[in-house]
């Protein structure tokens, strides 16, 4: 059972829920291709050993970098299980982190506005960081949502809904 389900109010419901966007991969990956890259290019181009060790140096670099590409990786999929974002019939509620835990629970009717940001590479894989301001001005920012237009719509149409009870549609 996720921390949102465990903390939803009595007779709350979930009306969308996502993870963190998939992007929080791209390092990791990353790092794989260059380890397969160099493993076919670094016997060519590194020809020494590695003195004390007797290791060549070749092979070493190759360790080195899918070493790094596993701890990266877990890194990431860490990140990625841990964070939860979801907007409910009567808040917005966001966890992220495993040991070092950050959330936010804000009640529909608390929100003021809720900002969208995007670089140019969170434009074409349709990711963002989403700032949700409550009354008094706090600010609060999670980062790599996906489809956050999606996410700032549905809460947008929840906060409609809190504001004008009698528009409510019936099931």
């Amino acid at each position: 059972m996720s921390y949102i389900e465990k903390n939803l109010l009595k007779n709350e419901r979930i009306i969308y829920f996502t993870r963190m966007h998939s992007v929080v991969f791209l390092m990791p990956v990353t790092l794989l291709i260059v380890t397969v890259i160099l493993s076919g290019v670094a016997p060519k181009l590194f020809i020494g050993y590695v003195p004390f060790f007797n290791v060549r140096l070749a092979s070493l670099i190759i360790l080195i970098c899918l070493a790094a590409a596993i701890i990266s990786g877990i890194g990431s999929f860490i990140r990625f299980a841990n964070s939860e974002y979801a907007v409910t019939d009567k808040r917005i509620m966001m966890k992220t982190g495993w040991i070092n835990r950050n959330s936010l629970e804000i009640f529909i009717d608390k929100i003021e506005a809720i900002y969208v940001d995007q670089s140019i590479l969170g434009r074409v894989l349709d990711y963002g960081t989403l700032r949700i301001v409550g009354t008094g001005g706090t600010q609060d920012p999670f980062f790599l949502i996906p489809r956050p237009l999606i996410f700032r719509k549905i809460a947008q149409e929840q906060v409609d809904i809190e504001e004008h009870p009698g528009s409510r549609k019936k099931n």
